[in-house]
């Protein structure tokens, strides 16, 4: 299974749009807020049969997605957050508690617009950064891929958009 996981796209539709492009077919689309108002437009550049789940950003002041979601990939659950409801840009240990709390493996969030992988008392914690504004060393935009074996087991990959 291939996972497409992005967030804070902040309208700039056409990078994301080359970026599915790039990495299709995937299986399932992640996308973790501050969309603004383009969930639409995004739901129709997804395949139909790609699982495509949402959630809301500090930004999407009019939207209708959930505000966090639980998923479940293959055998492990996942919580899918925007991240500024629980405290990311100082930490991510009140996002971990939340996860165990749920039983998730997986807190995947945005918000920061810099990307962040790491397994912490067995959560994987993950932040694909953004494609509208990054803000690490570079200001490169990224996303990751996620792929997920039938036996569960996963490899996660953040990657680069070069020139968007």
């Amino acid at each position: 299974m291939k996972i497409l996981i992005v967030s804070d796209t902040h309208r700039m539709d056409d990078i994301l749009k080359k970026v599915i492009g790039k990495e299709k077919p995937f299986d399932m689309f992640i996308h973790l807020g501050d969309i603004e108002s383009s969930e639409t437009k995004i739901s129709y550049m997804i395949e139909p049969d790609c699982a495509c789940h949402m959630v809301q950003g500090n930004n999407d002041f009019f939207s209708q997605l959930p505000r966090e979601k639980e998923v479940n990939i293959k055998n492990h659950k996942a919580l899918l957050v925007h991240g500024h409801q629980y405290g990311v840009s100082m930490n991510v240990d009140i996002l971990k508690d939340e996860a165990i709390s749920r039983g998730c493996d997986f807190a995947m969030y945005g918000h920061t617009h810099r990307p962040f992988c790491k397994t912490i008392d067995g959560v994987t914690i993950l932040n694909p950064g953004s494609l509208g504004y990054p803000r690490q060393a570079g200001h490169t935009p990224t996303y990751m891929i996620m792929e997920v074996s039938d036996n569960g087991e996963f490899k996660v990959e953040t990657k680069e958009i070069f020139g968007a």
